[in-house]
């Protein structure tokens, strides 16, 4: 009698466990959050909106306007390029883990593998992100906005004097040279250089800004100033298309930070209320540092101080609280105001549109302070219980990303330059680049 219970409690659990095993693997799966989903898809067009037309509209309107459709026009065209690299091989290397292991540095701590190349492995029901909630593509897309405008900023710095042959070579290699290896050592986890130093960059102050902003300041110095800087008036030819891009820069910035909690949760709605409050001080201390200064505010000052504010609070976003964003913001439109005006004139340098003095510089400050503001003794939401050691770090790498971007970029112009040239004829800039490299003309009256 009792081996006929236990053959027939046997019976019962060889058809119960294999329904029992599948339930399991049903739990286990992974399964798609629509809520992130939808919120990242959101933040990722935002993110392009701030290329073409924000950053589009924010350079264009500052030129002079016989180069207006020049600077829109490679806007566009690194839009394209980027697009096209980034699934070719630039998400691979920026993001591809093969090779890598915490704490040890091999090749693949500074450079990803090849295994995502032309995106392979890539199905609709692939899934990413922190508990992978939202579709792989998604993911893609999304970082792709962030390696379009980074090589879109260095535009600022030698408008109005590059062929534009040159600055698509040029923007193709730095794409894969300096912007793609750096991402991968700061976000791809461990085993990426800075990433296993500690270092924090929430949205891209590391990686976007001081990257372009450093580049951009090499990329001047390399092709030399202007014909009549500064001598010459060169002023915006149309600010309302300056004030409406920083208008789109401010919005489309939501999801540029908000958007790199890559979810819908606390995180992000912090990094949406501390982008605003930042930018905001930012604006203001811009201002009244100009009024104070110069006697008058302008239009163009209060916009290049919203930019220096979503700059600065960048690598913060997700880290800081309220009040260390209200700081943050303050000094980023002080700081950086100094830096593009007196500075700028000090040192002699024709950094056309302020790339270094607004993205390097505010890059630079905000970095640094979010090892000071992500300290929960000061009001952020980081890990930070040191904040002497964190600042430290933050410095590292700083120092690294300027250092390596700037041999990096100086290399590859020094070598365009010796190979086809980098910079338009003294006719063509007197001519204008709109007329003389794409026969055409912004305002025909």
């Amino acid at each position: 009698m009792t081996l006929r219970k236990f053959a027939g409690l046997g019976a019962l659990l060889s058809l119960v466990m294999p329904s029992l095993a599948m339930a399991a693997d049903e739990v286990a799966a992974p399964v798609l959050n629509s809520g992130d989903t939808a919120w990242m898809m959101t933040s990722t067009a935002l993110v392009l909106f701030m290329t073409i037309p924000g950053l589009a509209l924010f350079y264009g309107g500052m030129v002079r306007s016989k180069n207006i459709l020049s600077v829109m026009m490679q806007c566009f065209a690194i839009t394209g390029l980027i697009s096209i690299l980034w699934v070719i091989y630039g998400y691979s290397i920026a993001f591809d883990t093969t090779g890598m292991e915490q704490g040890v540095v091999n090749f693949n701590s500074f450079f990803g593998g090849m295994g995502k190349a032309f995106l392979a492995g890539v199905t609709p029901s692939s899934l990413t992100g922190p508990a992978a909630l939202f579709p792989e593509a998604v993911f893609i897309t999304f970082q792709m906005t962030f390696a379009i405008i980074t090589p879109a900023l260095i535009v600022g710095a030698f408008a109005e004097r590059m062929k534009f042959s040159a600055m698509l070579i040029f923007m193709g290699v730095w794409f894969t040279l300096v912007y793609a290896p750096i991402a991968h050592m700061v976000w791809s986890g461990n085993g990426g250089l800075m990433w296993d130093w500690g270092v924090l960059d929430f949205a891209g102050g590391t990686v976007v800004h001081i990257n372009a902003g450093v580049a951009g300041l090499i990329a001047c110095l390399v092709l030399g100033k202007r014909k009549g800087f500064p001598t010459t008036p060169m002023a915006p030819h149309n600010l309302g298309y300056t004030l409406m891009g920083a208008a789109m820069l401010w919005f489309g910035w939501f999801g540029f930070n908000a958007g790199s909690a890559a979810a819908a949760n606390g995180t992000a709605g912090m990094a949406m209320l501390v982008t605003q409050i930042a930018t905001a001080a930012a604006a203001l201390g811009w201002m009244f540092a100009e009024w104070i200064t110069h006697g008058k505010p302008s239009a163009l000052g209060i916009a290049s101080g919203v930019v220096a504010g979503l700059v600065a609070i960048t690598p913060a976003a997700g880290t800081v609280g309220p009040m260390g964003a209200l700081v943050i913001g303050l000094a980023a439109g002080v700081v950086c105001f100094f830096c593009a005006t007196t500075l700028k004139r000090k040192l002699g340098y024709d950094d056309s549109l302020d790339a270094f003095g607004v993205h390097g510089i505010g890059g630079i400050l905000g970095a640094i302070l979010t090892g000071v503001f992500a300290a929960p003794a000061l009001g952020g939401f980081g890990t930070v219980t040191d904040i002497g050691a964190q600042v430290w770090i933050q410095c590292k790498g700083v120092g690294f990303t300027v250092i390596y971007t700037a041999i990096v970029t100086f290399i590859i112009l020094k070598v365009l330059d010796a190979v086809m040239g980098l910079r338009i004829t003294e006719e063509e800039e007197a001519v204008g680049i709109d007329l003389a490299l794409h026969n055409e003309r912004g305002y025909n009256l």
